[in-house]
């Protein structure tokens, strides 16, 4: 490995920084011809990582960019807001009724993850607790959990560092005792307990582990509590039932439900749609099952509810909003299916099934809305605020629904819907001591090239002067019709907000905020609208005032890394910087990644003609050109990656630091004890917001963060 001396100057409390040396990546070009194209991969060597290489040049690459970042002035001070910010607050990710408990995954304030509480009898203990397994330089996650109809049972996944290559583990609620069983890849187990609480469906990966073939084939099984895992029979998988056509994609998972002597089954793959069929439970349950087609993901069903012999279906074809029908699980005929609720101008994300009625939680544009079908009639139920319903929580065999909701200056809580449609507040989630007076919010439109609106909200601190000298941070996602930046609150971002920089949110077309229709507007062939809708949105906060060229930073993660990278690629003169956390930049080269096949149905084949041209036209990596005065670039990345392969924000490092002119940095940021960032603790991703806010502020020029309150 070869070593480049580097001196990166920003002026940051009139501070000039020179670092160490910076590594340089081996060059071993390799040529893809594809359809009469030549592509040429100056960094394949990287997607293999037991190369002799690559696991020095992450750290040393880590190790150049822990140099410059520690070294800013600002940090310490923001890190110390963050922490603050953080360790105020109490988070409440998921939370299920069952019997007469209540469970909940929750971060106690101060707290470094996620713990599994029960609530009985008005008081709270810990189920699980994952940190008292971590260990020095590694710790464990709780991925997934599901309680038993009764509230008696409970099984769960663990992973170490943020893999999510779940473990299975069931246990005896009363007790807490661990039972002995142990099922391993399960990261996608999604289970579902049998009504009775005997045992429960579940899904098992066959590939192994770190190859493309990791996600591919997996199968249905069930598992009956005490007995062998070894005898688990396989109940669906490819191959298995010669009358039923599955793909090597999609992964099977089997329900039920209380009252009903059917069981459904869900084909699924990176889609929202569904392939949906039933068959007696009894007969699944004997391996004897004949499946009954109900609909093919050209039906476009993205939710299923059964109540005894009534199939509720949300069906979006030719309702590019969303409809709920109305089936029999016995003799489904989706053909002639009664329409529950018609279309309407809310998108329907989810419908939950409760004692009494049906909740629906819909969106307006990116802001939640609740609705119950009960009787045949639907009511809207009224909020107490503007902002995101994240979760719709309720139990067959009780009224009413948890609801969480959050809004961009008002903490997430958890609010109860009682059978009149009242909401309170539980308390669950108490509010943090952090006060949100000094900011305000703005919802704006931008409007892009071909004339359609692009809706942004903007948080600010308040008497924002508007003369362009504010940082900006605007991020954008826009992929899988997934509504990606609704209203949450600020919470970490105030420390950024604090130091004088405006910190927003493009809700660019690929993502649901409109329904099918603003997916699709930005998918495969019209991918190219998702990262000109941020550039159109960036351009009117310049064209109003709010911030300039000279101060303005986009952000993006995961597959916004594709959102970010082409507007840097296209536009690299229009920003300051760019920042891609766990992105994803190299999507010609999916064939070489875990989960890429799966992938196809969102981006396209790369053996099919129409396909490459998409997957072409998204990959920032082979988009940068040599020579190019490209603005500053963060890129991070977790090694234990198994959704966007840590190979990606490599190459793309690697590509802009021989390619780029402009003299400024590019770093890659690499966290040796995390993943794609779902299982990261709070001091994970207290301390990559530090990094983050410190890399922007010192490359927007902008003064240090105000003192922590």
């Amino acid at each position: 490995m070869k070593l480049l001396p580097s001196c990166l100057a920003g002026l940051l409390a009139a501070a000039t920084l020179c670092t160490a040396a910076q590594p340089v990546a081996r060059v071993e070009p390799v040529e893809d011809r594809h359809f009469g194209d030549t592509v040429i991969d100056r960094y394949r060597w990287m997607e293999n990582d037991k190369d002799a290489d690559w696991l020095p040049f992450m750290k040393a690459q880590n190790a150049h960019t822990r140099r410059v970042i520690d070294a800013l002035p600002g940090r310490p001070a923001l890190l110390q807001r963050i922490q603050q910010l953080s360790g105020d607050a109490v988070a409440t990710s998921a939370l299920q009724r069952a019997g007469q408990r209540l469970f909940f995954q929750q971060r106690p304030a101060g707290s470094n993850n996620f713990k599994l509480f029960v609530r009985e009898n008005g008081k709270d203990r810990v189920l699980v607790d994952p940190t008292a397994l971590d260990t020095a330089g590694s710790h464990v996650s709780l991925d997934w959990w599901l309680a038993s109809p009764d509230g008696n049972r409970l099984v769960y996944g663990l992973s170490k560092d943020g893999s999510e290559n779940s473990t299975l583990h069931i246990l005896e609620v009363a007790t807490g005792q661990v039972l002995p069983e142990r099922i391993p890849d399960t990261q996608y187990a999604e289970p579902h307990w049998l009504p009775d609480g005997s045992g429960f469906f579940y899904n098992q990966l066959t590939g192994k582990l770190d190859t493309p073939q990791r996600y591919l084939d997996s199968r249905a099984r069930l598992h009956r509590v005490g007995t062998p895992v070894s005898s688990d029979p396989v109940l669906v998988a490819r191959g298995l039932d010669a009358t039923l056509a599955i793909d090597d994609i999609q992964a099977p998972y089997l329900m039920t439900a209380p009252g009903s002597d059917r069981a459904v089954l869900l084909l699924a793959d990176v889609r929202r749609e569904r392939r949906v069929l039933t068959a007696p439970l009894a007969d699944v349950l004997r391996g004897k099952a004949r499946w009954q087609p109900v609909a093919d993901f050209a039906d476009e069903v993205t939710d299923v509810e059964l109540d005894g012999d009534k199939l509720y279906l949300l069906a979006n074809r030719g309702h590019p909003r969303g409809r709920v029908l109305v089936t029999s699980a016995r003799k489904p005929d989706l053909a002639h299916a009664r329409e529950a609720v018609a279309e309407s101008t809310l998108v329907i994300e989810n419908i939950a099934r409760a004692r009494d009625g049906l909740y629906l939680r819909a969106m307006d544009g990116g802001l939640g809305r609740l609705q119950r079908l009960a009787g045949g009639k639907l009511a809207t139920l009224p909020l107490p605020f503007d902002g995101t319903l994240a979760r719709v929580d309720v139990d067959p065999a009780h009224d009413g629904a948890l609801v969480t909701l959050s809004g961009w200056l008002t903490p997430t809580g958890v609010w109860s819907v009682d059978r009149s449609g009242k909401l309170a507040d539980t308390g669950l989630t108490p509010r943090p001591a952090i006060d949100t007076s000094a900011y305000t919010t703005e919802r704006r439109f931008a409007m892009a090239k071909d004339g359609t609106q692009i809706p942004y909200s903007l948080i600010y601190r308040k008497g924002l002067k508007r003369d362009g000298s504010a940082p900006a941070f605007i991020q954008a996602y826009g992929s899988y019709g997934a509504a990606a930046y609704t209203p949450a609150f600020a919470g970490r971002s105030l420390a950024l907000i604090d130091a004088g920089a405006i910190v927003g949110y493009a809700h660019v077309r690929g993502g649901g905020e409109y329904g099918r229709d603003w997916h699709r507007a930005g998918q495969k062939e019209n991918k190219p609208n998702t990262w000109r809708d941020l550039i159109a949105v960036t351009e009117d906060m310049i064209a109003k005032g709010d911030t300039a060229a000279k101060r303005l930073v986009i952000g993006g993660r995961s597959a916004g890394g594709v959102t970010v990278g082409m507007a840097l690629t296209e536009r690299p003169d229009l920003f300051a910087a760019v920042v891609s956390g766990v992105g994803w930049h190299n999507p010609l080269r999916y064939v070489a990644e875990p989960n890429g096949y799966g992938e196809e149905p969102e981006w396209g084949a790369i053996r099919d003609p129409a396909g490459y041209r998409s997957l072409k036209r998204i990959d920032s990596y082979q988009a940068v050109v040599d020579g190019t005065k490209y603005p500053a670039v963060l890129l991070t990345t977790g090694v234990t990656d198994s959704r966007v392969a840590p190979f990606h924000p490599a190459k793309m490092a690697a590509r802009l630091q021989a390619a780029t002119t402009s003299g400024k940095p590019v770093l890659l940021r690499v966290d040796f004890d995390a993943g794609h960032g779902m299982g990261s603790t709070r001091a994970q991703q207290d301390a990559e917001a530090a990094d983050t806010y410190a890399f922007i502020l010192w490359q927007t020029s902008a003064p240090g963060p105000a003192a922590p309150r």
